[in-house]
């Protein structure tokens, strides 16, 4: 196991033991998203694409507003109309104005959308589980319940 110090090439020591967890964490999640993105690449995807595919398939048929997917993505996306524009322009979703309100815009997944996301379905449990399979069932539920105690702290201001 090669120590975050060694791995980043930091001679002096981290200040504290917390600015040693916050980097490793930082390290972590960067790794993370390089694989991930990498295998969303193969696919024509960025992640933030897939996870508003994953978010409106999980709203059915209704689909969402906007705002409420941007309150739904795992990472912030800072511009979510142009990001739908380009989904819409690739066949992936749908926008239609409703009739009944013309402020509301619910944004639907189209076949084709939902056709990729069910199809990435394996093949993303199979990465997730390279990922984590070595780590026991109760060190999956320990960094689950770290992770949650260290979000919800900075989300509670």
């Amino acid at each position: 196991m090669t120590p975050l110090r060694d791995e980043i090439q930091q001679r002096r020591p981290f200040r504290s033991l917390e600015e040693e967890a916050a980097l490793n964490l930082f390290r972590t999640v960067s790794v993370i998203e390089e694989v991930m993105s990498d295998f969303l690449r193969e696919h024509g995807l960025t992640p933030s694409q897939y996870n508003i595919l994953r978010i409106l398939r999980g709203a059915g048929d209704a689909g969402l507003g906007r705002n409420e997917i941007g309150e739904r993505m795992l990472k912030r996306a800072p511009d979510m109309t142009r990001l739908l524009d380009r989904m819409e322009a690739a066949g992936l979703v749908l926008r239609q104005r409703s009739t009944t309100d013309r402020r509301c815009v619910p944004t639907l997944l189209t076949e084709k959308g939902r056709a990729l996301v069910d199809a990435l379905d394996k093949p993303n449990a199979a990465l997730q589980d390279a990922q984590f399979a070595h780590l026991s069932h109760g060190q999956l539920l320990t960094l689950i319940e770290t992770l949650t105690q260290i979000r919800e702290r900075l989300t509670a201001r």
